[in-house]
């Protein structure tokens, strides 16, 4: 019987054992769900570099209208663009990243502000609910009395 298949347990170890892998496109089952992005929250600011970008767009369009490679030839433009800047060429860029970057401090800082004060102001009403409840339970219990 050389050769032979064998059943024994060590045959069932090395078995591959089919799981119900996740589809692409579906999350796995095991995974939390995100949590709902705010829409009133201030958005990041653009770094030196997208700044620059925003710029560089505009210039490699007119350059270039029957642009064939579309975004990534842009990209690769600017990228190669910009590392070819020296830091005094570059400082325009970052000192107006810089200034958007202040003004985001700020608007986060009041977008905070303002979900403080909602959230106290849930808290409290939270609260009052929470007394009357405990005030009809008492009277409940002082009836049954």
């Amino acid at each position: 019987m050389k050769g032979g298949k064998s059943k024994s347990k060590a045959d069932s170890k090395l078995s591959v054992k089919k799981t119900d892998a996740p589809k692409k496109g579906k999350a796995a089952p095991s995974r939390k769900a995100k949590a709902a992005k705010d829409p009133n929250k201030p958005k990041r600011p653009p770094s030196a570099f997208f700044v620059f970008m925003e710029e560089f767009r505009e210039e490699f369009k007119r350059k270039n209208p029957n642009n064939k490679g579309g975004v990534a030839a842009m990209g690769k433009a600017g990228g190669d663009r910009w590392r070819s800047l020296s830091d005094a060429e570059k400082a325009p860029y970052v000192q107006k990243a810089e200034k958007r970057k202040l003004d985001y401090e700020k608007a986060v800082k009041a977008y905070n502000k303002k979900q403080a004060e909602g959230t106290k102001a849930e808290e409290e009403e939270g609260s009052e609910v929470h007394d009357e409840e405990d005030d009809d339970e008492g009277s409940e219990e002082d009836d049954e009395n």
